[in-house]
């Protein structure tokens, strides 16, 4: 199993010992960039404020410990993100 793989299913900010999605909770996909694969959790996004874009921190992406990966909302697929770029972190 690749690092790839063993990410995929895995919910982003998760406890590593339990990062399997969870009943009753909404995700949205991760699509490209560092954290191909992996899900996001949406649920308080899910009803009203519609959640478009985000910046989640990343050790992984270009800028390494404390980087930020860009992902946003796909048009015609609200239940995948993707990725747009990577940012340095903020000092």
């Amino acid at each position: 199993m690749d690092d790839a793989d063993f990410m995929r299913g895995r919910v982003y900010g998760a406890d590593h010992d339990d990062a399997g999605p969870r009943p009753g909770r909404a995700y949205a996909q991760l699509v490209g960039g560092p954290l191909d694969g992996l899900l996001l959790d949406v649920t308080d996004h899910a009803a009203g404020a519609e959640l478009s874009e985000v910046a989640l921190t990343t050790e992984i992406g270009r800028y390494g410990p404390g980087g930020r990966a860009l992902y946003v909302r796909r048009p015609a697929d609200g239940r995948r993100f993707d990725w747009r770029g990577d940012v340095p972190g903020v000092r």
